[in-house]
This record gives C-alpha cells, structure tokens and sequence, in this order.
C-alpha cells in the first residue's frame, strides 16, 4: 500500500516516535512523505520514504494530486488543531479528496493506531483491490 506520512511542526517528532514503534509494519508498505519530514523519519527509522517537495506547493499539495489519482491509500497526518496555520484550505483540501477517494485518515496517533493494525492483519487489503 502507499501510505503518505503529513505532520505539523510541533508533531513531527510524534510521527517519528510512531514510525519507530511501527517501522516492523510500515517496512512493508510504500511511503510517502515532504522531504523534511520524511528525511527525519528516515534517518531515525531506517524506513525508505519517497519524498516530495515542500513549502508551499509541496507536499500537501503532491500527495493531494496523488489521493486524486489514486495513488495514496492511507493518509497519516499528524495535525496540531492549537496552533494557528495559513494552510487550512490545504488541509481541508486533502481531506476532503480523501472522503471522496475513500482513503482511510487519520489525524491523530489514536487513529493512526487504529489503521496501523488493521493494515498489520490485513483489514485493509480491500483497498488496492478495488484500486485495480
């Protein structure tokens, strides 16, 4: 599967703490993330991360074009709903391409979890079925 890793300034060090605690899981998968982020998630993991852009136009905006595509089907972004951000059309955005594209979300750790086992027992096989 391709899972695209998002996260906010103040949580990225909470998606690489994640990373690390699921990295058996994740080796297993295709990922995708912004370079920063992915490079940090990377260099503390050993994971392989396909990394696109960043800063404006970046990644948000190419795993956006990727979840129209069918390209994604699992999104984890880690978001910080207390710090003010410029980019809430964006994440509207990406958010709503996943409702129409039935990509499974999740936007907190407690949720990410939730998609981490059941992608480890196989629940979610469905979706590149119905992918192809």
């Amino acid at each position: 599967m391709n899972i695209a890793l998002l996260a906010h300034e103040k949580k990225k060090e909470l998606m690489v703490q994640f990373c690390i605690a699921y990295a058996g899981v994740l080796s297993r998968h295709s990922l995708w993330s912004g370079a920063p982020l992915g490079n940090l998630i990377s260099s503390n993991t050993g994971l392989k991360i396909n990394k696109v852009l960043s800063g404006v136009g970046g990644a948000e905006d190419q795993i956006s074009s990727r979840i129209s595509c069918d390209e994604i089907d699992v999104l984890l972004f880690f978001r910080d709903p207390l710090t003010p951000t410029t980019r809430k059309n964006e994440e509207a955005g990406i958010l709503r391409l996943c409702d129409v594209h039935n990509v499974p979300v999740a936007t907190n750790i407690a949720t990410a979890e939730v998609i981490i086992m059941a992608l480890d027992r196989g629940d979610l096989d469905w979706i590149e079925i119905s992918r192809k």
